[in-house]
């Protein structure tokens, strides 16, 4: 077993007094960062931030923000709006980009590919089709590398596109609500195409794991079913129309190999401890990524909740003021999410532009005391 294969297994296993794994969420400061001279294209981020292998075999392919459509549908600009462009995305949706940059920024959204079950059908559902050859021509070639990280001992994760995350992405987050009530025969539909398409590509996953003696150990959601002040939607909608194509997923996993233990991931943003104890009613054990904006303290969900895995936490907007909000955010976090064990401290989303290259340098090194 490799050394990072250790590491987050000693997370997995709520270790406490493990030493905190050294990762990041993501960034959105990087384009300001090359720009202000700090670092280049050739820049290791890796290495300049003292990251490591998370030790993690990944098992993708089911989308993350949106469907995962083969074949996806043709990105091309719809129009022309001076500083702006409106664009087709891969996912069917009409997005208003600046013009010239797609990424670093919240996108607006002018239109989505599903209006109705007519517009699902023409459109969308047939790109889910499970038994596409195509979908699965590379399979092998694609999954080497995760296989081989699981020989090493990794943890393997296979992520999914969560059914909330999936429906707004076809439907657009105002008109899936009104579709709830409206049109409940079609979000059942999308979800039981939902199910289909995971159930057969995860399927295939598992043959190539069982081949070598190993198995999937975690179901990762991308959820996103919370926003500043709780859920999306109620409980008894989330119990309705996503929780039976979950559970039955997770059945479907679990009798797919000998080993029945997996853990199930929820990643939202928003303020989430209202759905913490429902998604614990299919077997949540592991949440992400805790949003200080929306009022998420992972230090409260760590007391409340010992059995519970958790990574984020860390406030962006702290990192952008100054070193001494800095030093106060990590003595209030780290020395008690250390000796509780289960937690990888990641901000709470991408880091922003607005935080100063040194500062985040600062917080890296800072948080590099609490590696081993």
């Amino acid at each position: 077993m490799i050394s990072a294969a250790k590491r987050i297994r000693d997370f997995y296993a709520l270790k406490p007094g493990a030493g905190i794994i050294q990762t990041e969420f993501g960034y959105y400061c990087l384009d300001k960062w090359k720009e202000q001279g700090f670092i280049d294209d050739k820049t290791n981020l890796g290495e300049l931030f003292g990251h490591e292998d998370t030790g993690v075999a990944g098992f993708w392919g089911l989308g993350w923000c949106e469907a995962s459509f083969y074949p996806a549908f043709e990105e091309i600009v719809l129009e022309d709006r001076g500083e702006y462009e409106l664009v087709q995305d891969f996912s069917g949706r009409h997005v208003l980009y600046f013009k010239g940059r797609r990424n670093g920024f919240m996108p607006e959204y002018a239109g989505h590919p599903v209006k109705d079950m007519k517009t699902w059908e023409e459109n969308c559902k047939w790109r889910m089709n499970p038994e596409t050859p195509e979908r699965y021509a590379n399979m092998e070639r694609d999954l080497n590398h995760s296989i081989e990280r699981a020989k090493q001992g990794c943890w393997t994760q296979q992520s999914v596109v969560g059914g909330y995350m999936y429906l707004r992405s076809l439907m657009g987050p105002e008109d899936l609500l009104y579709k709830f009530y409206d049109e409940p025969e079609l979000i059942h539909d999308c979800m039981k195409t939902w199910l289909e398409l995971a159930d057969r590509v995860i399927a295939e996953h598992q043959k190539y794991l069982t081949r070598e003696g190993l198995h999937l150990e975690e179901l990762f959601l991308a959820e996103d079913i919370c926003y500043k002040n709780g859920p999306l939607i109620s409980p008894d909608m989330i119990r309705e129309f996503l929780f039976p194509y979950y559970t039955q997923l997770i059945n479907n996993i679990k009798s797919r190999q000998t080993n029945k233990n997996l853990l199930l991931q929820i990643d939202t943003d928003g303020f989430a401890y209202p759905v913490i104890d429902l998604y614990r009613e299919i077997g949540m054990g592991y949440m992400s990524p805790f949003e200080v904006a929306s009022d998420c303290d992972v230090v409260e969900v760590g007391k409340k909740y010992p059995d519970l895995l958790i990574r984020g936490g860390i406030d962006k907007r702290v990192l952008a003021s100054g070193r001494d909000a800095i030093d106060k955010m990590i003595d209030r976090i780290m020395p008690v999410m250390k000796k509780r064990g289960g937690y990888i401290p990641t901000s709470d989303h991408g880091v922003p532009e607005e935080v100063p290259f040194e500062d985040y340098l600062y917080f890296r090194k800072k948080m590099l005391e609490f590696k081993d």
